[in-house]
């Protein structure tokens, strides 16, 4: 097939790192699998993220130099990452650094200078991904819907529809496909408040392997006021911050068991989403980092119809999904192609997302 090499570049609201991955595409399937990889953000740049993050849209001052920061970050692994791989890519896409997100105020917020980044690689830099879908009454988000039709298509068959990819980030998300219908949403907390209780207490950076929260046990009455949060019972399309909602109710927990209701709160989201959808689906592709966590998998299984995996189990890779969707969204500019729909994001009209930075001459 035709198609372009493009390099794809994502950092989740956790801000754990800047996923790179280079597919060849021509924006309708995946023509190859390139390279993918992680590559940390300096400690400096990740603490000025989470903090401007947290404070909710609030103290702008700084955003200017984490924005001159996060480009500087992406470039030098942009670099290496192509440098390593023998890559010479057509584009690479900057989705740039999420501080805020506010959809009802039409205002989501990305840091990063794609037309310095654009200078400094030489390459032609697509970034503002979001922006154009917002100007249309959309959410702004989730993006990767159309790349997980893609997805389906190519690689899982439609004998397993209706299925769901469900992608457990610092927020979790879902996109429903059932044959060329298309459904997505952003469904409540996935890591994010988990990981924030972990890193309070100081043990870690984030419960690996759930082994944190299988020795605790889950408080049910917190639990069922917490699942009382308006926008859990919202149909879609909808998106939120990672800060839209709060784990206080566990403040006066211990550790453990403060983790294991956390934990349980997001499966419990998860479940309640399943009733949002038109049909259960037969199967859930788990990506992002939650699938690591075998905890939470098993809280899944127990919970969801259709059986439960990974994506990986379907030689998906869950680590690097997001950042070939954005490739994939990048190839889709390029076409013509739409990038969000009505479905997906609730704008207008089918919307193509991002601007094109080219490198001065």
């Amino acid at each position: 097939m035709t198609g372009w090499s493009i390099v794809g570049t994502i950092s989740g609201t956790s801000a754990d790192g800047i996923d790179l991955a280079e597919i060849t595409t021509d924006g309708h399937t995946v023509g190859r699998f390139g390279p993918a990889e992680t590559t940390g953000y300096r400690p400096a740049t990740r603490d000025r993220v989470l903090a401007a993050a947290g404070r909710k849209g609030k103290g702008r001052e700084d955003w200017p130099q984490i924005a001159q920061d996060v480009t500087a970050d992406h470039a030098g692994a942009i670099r290496a990452f192509v440098d390593n791989n023998a890559l010479q890519p057509d584009a690479v896409v900057f989705h740039g650094q999420t501080v805020w997100h506010d959809p009802k105020a039409g205002e989501t917020v990305q840091l990063g200078d794609p037309q310095a980044l654009a200078d400094d690689l030489r390459l032609p830099v697509i970034a503002d991904v979001r922006l154009a879908d917002m100007g249309a009454g959309g959410e702004g988000a989730p993006l990767v819907p159309v790349y997980h039709q893609a997805l389906a298509k190519t690689l899982v068959g439609v004998d397993l529809e209706p299925l769901c990819f469900l992608n457990i980030g610092g927020v979790s998300n879902l996109t429903f496909i059932d044959g060329d219908g298309l459904l997505a949403f952003d469904i409540g907390p996935g890591n994010a408040l988990l990981d924030d209780w972990v890193r309070q207490h100081g043990a870690g950076d984030f419960d690996a392997g759930g082994a944190i929260a299988a020795k605790g046990k889950a408080d049910e009455a917190r639990l069922s006021e917490a699942l009382k949060h308006p926008f859990l019972s919202e149909p879609g399309p909808k998106s939120l911050d990672r800060y839209s909602f709060s784990g206080n109710f566990v403040d006066d927990m211990g550790l453990e068991d403060g983790a294991a209701t956390l934990m349980t709160f997001t499966a419990e989201v998860i479940a309640k989403a399943e009733g949002l959808l038109p049909r259960p689906p037969r199967l859930w592709l788990v990506c992002g980092g939650g699938r690591l966590n075998p905890v939470l998998m098993q809280a899944l299984r127990d919970r969801l119809s259709g059986d439960v995996v990974s994506a990986n189990d379907f030689r998906i890779d869950g680590d690097a999904l997001e950042a070939q969707a954005m490739a994939f969204l990048g190839a889709r500019l390029k076409a013509g192609l739409p990038t969000t729909f009505p479905e997906t994001t609730g704008a207008a009209k089918p919307v193509t997302g991002g601007k094109v930075y080219l490198p001065a001459v």
